[in-house]
């Protein structure tokens, strides 16, 4: 009984929309870097039927030259591509492992379709910090509620 309603208390938690405040990576030398920028924009949004979505963006992209975005050049589309990082679909909670892992319906890569992205998490006050082992090393990416 004690484990379903501490899991409801974290699911309570997670809910709702959360602000980037920070996402670094950690490659195997120990060398932080921000795959973003340090200064990357983001939403984290988990609701109560067991959906989420997750969408991060570097700051201060060029614009395209035309408003339609089918007009793009290779060359937009390309820089385009490389600052932004999102995705959507499900997650789940595994209290005892501490973790929240996002179940990938569909993304900006598409390599991450229909996997598992196993999260860790924490709260810190009104922050919630997630750490993932990736394939380009450890992220931390820590988010304020909105």
């Amino acid at each position: 009984m004690i484990l379903k309603k501490k899991a409801y208390q974290t699911h309570e938690l997670l809910l709702g929309a959360w602000r980037l405040v920070s996402w670094e990576a950690r490659d195997v030398t120990g060398r932080v870097t921000y795959p973003l920028g340090e200064d990357a924009r983001g939403q984290l949004s988990y609701d109560g039927s067991g959906r989420m979505s997750a969408q991060l963006m570097r700051q201060h992209q060029a614009r395209f030259a035309s408003q339609d975005w089918q007009q793009a050049s290779e060359k937009e589309k390309a820089a385009a591509w490389g600052n932004y990082f999102g995705y959507f679909g499900t997650y789940t909670i595994d209290e005892n492992a501490g973790t929240v892992t996002h179940h990938i319906e569909g993304s900006w890569f598409p390599n991450l379709i229909g996997t598992q992205q196993v999260r860790h998490y924490r709260f810190q006050r009104n922050q919630l910090v997630l750490n993932a082992d990736t394939e380009w090393g450890q992220v931390k990416i820590v988010w304020k509620r909105v």
